[in-house]
């Protein structure tokens, strides 16, 4: 069991929907593991779609002892790629808008 204040903590729960995304297992993946009593669950819902909410450091250790750790580190890595690069491309578009809006100051100055 674990602490109630843990599912309340950012970032300490994710849904199905983002555990596919970030780990790249399905529903069904997760409903066995909630089933053989690996995971806790919470049933959720949003604009009246069900879905199931897990502690991710439970579904972390599940992931690695059902599929392998390498299994788990590969799919982190590329979830933290996908991060970096996002922020980069936002950091690239707020550049060049910094840039725009500095050589419009500077032609007014002339």
């Amino acid at each position: 069991m674990t602490v109630y204040g843990e599912w309340t903590c950012k970032g300490a729960t994710l849904s199905d929907t983002t555990a596919r995304k970030e780990y790249g297992v399905d529903e069904d993946f997760i409903v066995k593991g909630v089933k053989v009593g690996k995971l806790e669950y919470r049933n959720g819902e949003m604009y009246g779609s069900p879905y199931i909410k897990v502690l991710r450091r439970q579904l972390e250790g599940y992931i690695a002892q059902e599929l392998g750790d390498e299994y788990l580190r590969d799919w982190k890595d590329k979830t933290e790629l996908r991060k970096i690069k996002r922020d980069m491309a936002a950091l690239r578009k707020q550049l060049a808008e910094l840039d725009a809006r500095k050589m419009e100051i500077e032609s007014r100055r002339s």
